[in-house]
């Protein structure tokens, strides 16, 4: 057990993460007043924050009882105590931030616990990097939300795996038998993990292949296509072959923008539309400047039009590989208007049955990892769950590459003979969009 310390939270905090009082082992937890008045405005709507919204304030209710604003509540057994404070002020941060906002009220906070129990280390939490740096400012001690942080960072930037000075008769016998060879019988099969993509040479030939953990052998991996569309490189065909895999039930797929995470996506869903009832693709909203979308006119579909349109955009590239009059388009036409091939907001979507279903959700390093778990545990029978894309390209606030829903899901899941992970580098929209993506 380390010295007992007090931690003063966020309402950011909260909002990502609603059993976070429950993650601070024996140490006692501060919620400014403030932090429970900036949560009354987001009980409302369908978001996660407004779910996590409406629990915690379940949460404190159950555990709170009369003293509850005098002397706090114990959390349990190995836990310290939960504390509302009601009035809390400080000369110093009035003097220096002299606008009353709510992260001022909430520094006040935490300044004044500081002062007044200086043998016990005061620590702010909370997810605003500005509001760390102001902490900092006036000597407060702060820190982000680890909870659910992963550490390796290379889960998620690496490129596939390459075994050099293979023998060429090992390749020649993976190529010709369809069934594989047994893992068993490769020296480096202890460091594979369950459909793990990877290139084996030699001095005169080259294998793609993967180690598939319901049959223990390492087995060939074609270039295959999907709907019109072909991968263009090793990486691409590991995506198709892993988004075609009925065994593979939840896929991630990785990369900056323009390497075809999405259309490869797309592709393999209608390449498989006869194997579920339906194709749902959906992306999460984040809205500029961090403005509801009610602030927008029209109707709801008007609303997030813009939003969904790149998946659209994916849509229409994908019509383009056929003449207008063919037989693919006119299924994938089809399709839209009975309701087999849905596009919308993944706010939309939440509340649906999962079963039977081909999900792809683009954009997903701007979810949470409670938000991805909410997706995934409503998976039913016979549904492929798939997630794309860019950790370098963060739109939410509070999220980064180390804490976001997708790579939190790449290192959770890893290891499992259902999921399978995929990192596309080489980005085939154009040369010029490479060359961008690589220089600007």
């Amino acid at each position: 057990m380390g010295v007992k310390k007090n931690f003063v939270l966020d309402t950011n905090v909260i909002l990502h993460d609603y059993k976070c009082i429950y993650n601070f082992q024996e140490n006692d937890i501060y919620i400014p007043m403030v932090v429970l008045e900036e949560l009354d405005k987001f009980k409302k709507g369908n978001e996660v924050i407004n779910f996590n919204a409406r629990e915690f304030a379940r949460e404190i209710d159950e555990v709170s009882d009369n003293d509850f604003f005098e002397k706090g509540v114990a959390l349990g057994e190995g836990l310290g105590r939960l504390i509302v404070v009601v009035n809390a002020r400080s000369e110093d941060v009035e003097r220096i931030f002299m606008e009353r906002t709510p992260d001022h009220r909430i520094l006040a906070t935490a300044d004044f616990l500081a002062k007044k129990d200086k043998k016990t280390k005061t620590v702010l939490v909370t997810k605003d990097i500005n509001l760390r740096m102001k902490a900092r400012s006036i000597g407060l001690q702060t820190e982000d939300y680890f909870n659910d942080k992963v550490t390796d960072k290379d889960i998620y930037d690496k490129e596939q795996e390459t075994f050099d000075n293979i023998d060429s008769e090992l390749i020649d016998r993976i190529y010709s038998t369809a069934a594989g060879i047994p893992a068993n019988s490769l020296d480096f099969v202890k460091d594979l993990e369950p459909n793990q993509y990877f290139l084996l040479k030699s001095d005169r030939n080259t294998v793609m292949a993967k180690y598939d953990p319901n049959i223990e052998c390492v087995v060939k991996v074609a270039k295959g296509k999907a709907f019109g569309i072909e991968g263009r490189n090793a990486e691409q065909a590991f995506a198709l072959d892993a988004l075609l895999d009925d065994d593979i039930k939840l896929v991630c797929i990785t990369g900056k923008a323009g390497t075809g995470k999405t259309l490869l996506a797309l592709a393999a869903s209608l390449e498989k539309s006869n194997n579920y009832k339906q194709i749902l693709l959906a992306r999460p909203i984040v809205a500029l400047s961090n403005k509801d979308l009610g602030f927008l006119p029209g109707t709801e579909k008007d609303k997030v039009a813009p939003y969904m349109q790149p998946l659209f955009d994916n849509l229409n590239f994908i019509k383009r590989q056929f003449s207008a009059q063919s037989r693919e388009v006119n299924t994938i036409n089809e399709m839209q208007a009975t309701g087999q091939l849905v596009i919308e907001a993944l706010a939309f979507i939440r509340g649906r049955s999962l079963s039977d279903a081909y999900i792809i959700v683009d954009e997903a390093q701007n979810l949470t990892p409670h938000e991805i778990k909410t997706i995934i545990t409503r998976a039913g029978e016979n549904t492929k769950v798939v997630f794309t894309g860019d950790v370098a390209q963060i739109d939410q606030p509070y999220l980064d590459q180390y804490s976001n829903g997708l790579v939190y899901t790449i290192d959770k899941m890893r290891g499992q003979n259902i999921f399978a992970h995929i990192n596309l580098v080489k980005g085939e929209r154009s040369y010029l969009s490479e060359l961008a993506s690589n220089l600007l």
